[in-house]
């Protein structure tokens, strides 16, 4: 899926974590088509961020790939400091998250999963959002999106509902706090993202696929891209006046008179 030739982002250096699949990928290739450079993160998939480096390349960006496991505190700081080196940040996409439904995770005990996202999902968003942020303000500017979840407000039965409510609702209230701490020189914007096809949605059951699509307004499962564009309309001059806002992304929440939900 083509995004526009905007060139909106011509010069910005931008960092998007967890840019080795799914919506941070998208991410990746919807800044680079408006002109911006690119710091791709990755951990256990680094092979596919450098394989999505090559591609932006062509296109003649400037994109570096750095290695980190943003869930342990002293390699955020070496990571937050070699980024800063690589290009002095204009933009900050707050994209990883730990996968607790696919793999071997997913047989882990509720605590563990939830332990692994708050280090990761949380911890690592305040980390790199204060750090960042700190850096942008000092500079004179910037732009920090965070990902949350549209039903952390809402909330959804089970486990998982409620461990993605606890740890994206932090995010989100994080969000519209350091908003206000960084204002008027950074904005601090969160996309909240709703039922998405990413892996585990391209393998689910017909109950979730069928559920995902009636409990959206537009019918379908969203797409890693439909996030994307929120991403970059935030990243871009056009959200000049956006600021300390979570946006869902999810199509219009429909509801669900099942109440169930993934444990």
């Amino acid at each position: 899926m083509e995004f526009s030739s905007s060139e909106s982002l011509t010069g910005k250096w931008a960092l998007v974590t967890g840019s080795s699949g799914g919506i941070g990928t998208a991410i990746a290739r919807a800044l680079a088509d408006a002109g911006a450079n690119l710091i791709l993160h990755g951990n256990h998939h680094l092979d596919q961020a450098k394989k999505l480096a090559a591609e932006l390349q062509q296109k003649k960006n400037s994109v570096e790939v750095l290695a980190c496991d943003l869930s342990d505190n002293l390699a955020r700081e070496s990571f937050i400091d070699r980024a800063w080196h690589i290009g002095q940040l204009d933009i900050l996409v707050n994209n990883a998250g730990f996968d607790v439904l696919t793999g071997e995770a997913n047989e882990w005990s509720f605590n563990e999963k939830l332990s692994a996202l708050w280090q990761l999902d949380v911890l690592g968003t305040v980390h790199l959002s204060r750090a960042f942020g700190g850096k942008m303000k000092e500079r004179g500017g910037g732009s920090i999106i965070n990902i949350g979840w549209s039903q952390a407000e809402t909330g959804m039965a089970g486990d998982s509902g409620e461990f993605f409510a606890t740890v994206k609702g932090a995010v989100m209230a994080f969000t519209r706090s350091l908003a206000k701490s960084l204002a008027p020189q950074v904005r601090v914007n969160c996309v909240a993202p709703g039922w998405i096809q990413t892996k585990w949605g391209e393998g689910t059951s017909e109950y979730w696929q069928a559920r995902a699509k009636s409990e959206s307004l537009s019918g379908r499962w969203g797409q890693p891209e439909d996030v994307a564009r929120v991403v970059r309309f935030l990243a871009s001059p056009e959200a000049a006046f956006v600021n300390g806002q979570v946006i869902n992304a999810d199509g219009g929440f429909a509801g669900s008179a099942d109440q169930s939900g993934w444990n």
